[in-house]
């Protein structure tokens, strides 16, 4: 659909997932504009600012803010190709105040957004990153779907800003974009719906809650032993490539499930990396039996009800949308993991940690 030189916009530019897009853009050969909250962020701009040496008069970086009306106009301006993958992501346990955190960014960024497209009458797509969150609340809601597999077919119908506030926030945004993308024939709207998304980080800054989840493991928070919780999981270059073929394949239309098929166990991880790295004692080498994870949970901010539609639920996932329509080979999750285990280490050494 894009060609070289195409003037694109990335929003949330300095993120986890943002970061790579705009490596990958530019790779491509188009012409990226890419929004951050704060220039004056040096942490978070500084990966920006390399990718402009590495690829000269390429980049463009603009402020924005997702809950400021217009915010986005001038960045969007002249564009072919929206990608909004601007969004907070936190794990439950660290959210306070879900309508703040979460939801407000979420939904009024994306109204923000989308009221830019249709100022700008060059833009042709838009392509949303949203989430496996906003096709089921719960593990145990994938079980009513059809063969106990997760499709794209689903939407979200049990999270509330109480209750996953992440899932809930994500679904209602992607289903306000979809309300204005079919009310209008001049662009169109693919989403892009990530598993976990983990990798090599381009942005130490990066509060992700991905980057946060294993974080911990790597920290040894674990390392009595593994809780049996299980994810999707997508690494983010991969996921990059996604957003670029929805943007660049004609076809390319709706939702799109951007996970592996099999779900990763906190054990499995581990496992992957000690093969690698065996003196780090900090990994866990057991798998803890659910009942003191049902007792002790709590107490990490897991609810007994999150424990009980979590701890122990696998599903398969139905990706071969993303494999035949978006052509994306996954890698498989053990390069992933030591990928994204290296990054972490090195990042460690450079700020001395």
């Amino acid at each position: 659909m894009i060609g070289e030189r195409v003037d694109v916009l990335v929003t949330g530019g300095s993120g986890f997932v943002g970061c790579h897009l705009v490596k990958r853009a530019l790779e491509r050969g188009y012409r990226v504009r890419a929004t951050v909250r704060s220039l004056a962020n040096t942490a978070k701009v500084a990966p920006l600012e390399a990718l402009q040496e590495r690829f000269p008069a390429q980049l463009d970086l603009f402020e924005a803010d997702l809950l400021e009306e217009g915010s986005f106009d001038e960045a969007t301006r002249g564009c072919e190709v929206v990608f909004h993958v601007a969004s907070p992501f936190f794990m439950p346990e660290k959210i306070k105040d879900g309508e703040r955190e979460m939801v407000r960014p979420a939904l009024a960024g994306t109204r923000n957004v989308i009221g830019s497209v249709e100022r700008t009458p060059t833009v042709r797509r838009l392509v949303l990153t949203s989430t496996v969150g906003a096709v089921f609340g719960d593990y145990a809601d994938v079980g009513a779907m059809e063969g106990g597999v997760l499709s794209e077919a689903y939407f979200n119908t049990t999270s509330t800003v109480d209750n996953n506030p992440y899932h809930y926030a994500k679904t209602v945004a992607e289903r306000a974009a979809w309300e204005v993308a079919e009310a209008q024939e001049r662009w169109r709207m693919v989403s892009v719906n990530a598993g976990l998304v983990l990798g090599p980080s381009l942005t130490p800054a990066s509060r992700s809650g991905s980057l946060f989840l294993l974080d911990e493991l790597f920290k040894g928070y674990f390392f009595y032993g593994a809780p049996d919780f299980s994810f999707t999981t997508v690494d983010v270059r991969d996921l990059a490539d996604a957003h670029i073929a929805a943007a660049e394949r004609p076809d390319a239309q709706g939702r799109y499930i951007v996970a592996a098929e099999r779900m990763t166990s906190f054990h499995e991880m581990a496992r992957a990396i000690r093969g690698r790295y065996p003196r780090d004692l900090r990994l866990p080498r057991t798998r803890l039996p659910h009942w003191p994870v049902r007792i002790l949970g709590p107490a990490f901010g897991l609810t007994q009800d999150y424990i009980r539609k979590h701890l122990g639920i696998r599903f398969a996932v139905d990706n071969s949308r993303s494999v035949r329509e978006l052509g994306i080979t996954y890698r498989p999750v053990e390069e992933t993991l030591l990928d994204h285990y290296a990054a972490w280490r090195a990042q460690r050494r450079r700020s001395g940690r």
